[in-house]
C-alpha cells in the first residue's frame, strides 16, 4: 500500500467532514459522532459529481446535486434502494498526519 498525506489531524474533528485534494483525486474525510474517521472518494457514485458542497449531519453525507444520502460509517446509500456506495479508501494516522491509500497510480497509455 502506498499512503498519501491528505491533511494534518488538526484539520478534522469528531462530527466533521472535509474534502481534500491529493494530486488529481479528491478525498472526502468524515468523522461520525462516536465513530471512526473514514476516507472516501470525493465524488458521488450516483452521477460522478463532486461532493464539494455536500452536507454532513454527523451520520449521513448528502450529495448536493440530487440529494442522495450515504451512511458515513459504511458508505452505503440510505436514501434510495440501490447498490451505489461511496468508494472507501484505506486510512491511517501517522503522528500528526492523516494518510490515505488512493490505490495504484495510473500510467499514461503509450501512443
Amino acid at each position: 500500500m502506498a499512503f498519501t498525506f491528505i491533511c494534518r489531524t488538526e484539520a478534522m474533528s469528531e462530527g466533521g467532514m472535509g474534502l481534500f485534494q491529493a494530486g488529481k483525486k479528491s478525498v472526502l474525510l468524515v468523522w461520525p459522532a462516536g465513530g471512526d474517521l473514514k476516507a472516501y472518494r470525493g465524488r458521488c457514485p450516483h452521477a460522478d459529481m463532486p461532493l464539494t458542497d455536500a452536507t454532513f449531519n454527523g451520520k449521513t453525507v448528502t450529495c448536493p446535486h440530487h440529494q442522495w444520502g450515504f451512511d458515513c460509517a459504511s458508505g452505503k446509500c440510505v436514501t434510495h434502494a440501490v447498490r451505489n456506495a461511496l468508494h472507501p479508501y484505506p486510512l491511517r494516522i501517522e503522528g500528526e498526519e492523516i494518510q490515505v491509500d488512493l490505490g495504484p497510480a495510473r500510467t499514461r497509455a503509450s501512443a
